[in-house]
């Protein structure tokens, strides 16, 4: 992947970070949650401590196994499609070399530039990387960093174990029917850190997002617990 020097020091963009900041963050949250969640519920029905923590493994375990096949097989078919619309592109820069090249330079000038210059980039565009210039300018592909499956299969199970551990770490400090309590207050604390250390990152405000992730979690947490107590109350 190409790196644009900016000649201005203090101009740090955050955009080019979304991708793997939106899964890290979506992993670890979907971590917390799921699995505090998980037991919580489990706790609510009444069940041992031995229990408790047993589906906590579990869903960690379940958890971790899930997300990272499922970023395998969405990625996966991510990179299929954009490798096949470069070879889409290769044969019609093969069999109509005259139409891509007029398709290019009118990319250019929607954009702004005067045909003269337009013609201009497009003929040294070609001359350096024909397909590469169509992939970015028409297809918004670069093939220098196609998607990644293992890299983000990896990646969505690390962050989504991270989060898991810390409703199961809590269970293991504390037993009995307080650990419901810091299950609860471990697991909020844990999202808001990581909502506001993900706004960090990527530029956002950190109290807002904390708040978001913060909010939802609780909501998850306590129908989880609740629909926990009516089945144990039916069994």
């Amino acid at each position: 992947m190409t790196t644009i020097q900016t000649p201005h020091p203090g101009e740090a963009h955050k955009s080019q970070r979304s991708g793997w900041l939106r899964a890290s963050v979506l992993g670890v949250d979907d971590g917390i949650v799921s699995t505090s969640s998980l037991m919580l519920g489990v706790l609510a029905a009444k069940a041992s401590h031995s229990t408790i923590l047993t589906a906590g493994i579990a869903g960690l375990v379940a958890g971790a196994m899930s997300m990272a096949v499922g970023e395998y097989v969405s990625v996966s078919s991510q990179r299929d499609s954009e490798r096949a619309d470069i070879l889409i592109e290769k044969r019609s820069l093969k069999d109509n070399p005259e139409e891509e090249f007029e398709e290019l330079v009118s990319i250019y000038i929607s954009r702004g530039l005067d045909r003269q210059l337009a013609l201009k980039v497009a003929h040294q565009l070609h001359e350096h990387d024909a397909i590469a210039a169509h992939a970015r300018d028409e297809l918004g592909i670069d093939q220098d960093s196609l998607a990644n499956p293992v890299q983000a299969a990896l990646a969505s199970a690390v962050a989504f174990s991270f989060g898991s551990i810390v409703p199961v770490l809590a269970a293991l400090i504390v037993k009995g029917r307080d650990s419901a309590i810091v299950i609860v207050f471990a697991s909020l604390l844990a999202l808001g850190i990581s909502g506001a250390i993900g706004a960090y990152i990527g530029g956002g405000h950190r109290f807002i997002a904390a708040s978001r992730v913060f909010l939802g979690g609780g909501a998850a947490m306590a129908i989880t617990a609740f629909i926990g107590h009516l089945v144990g109350k039916s069994i």
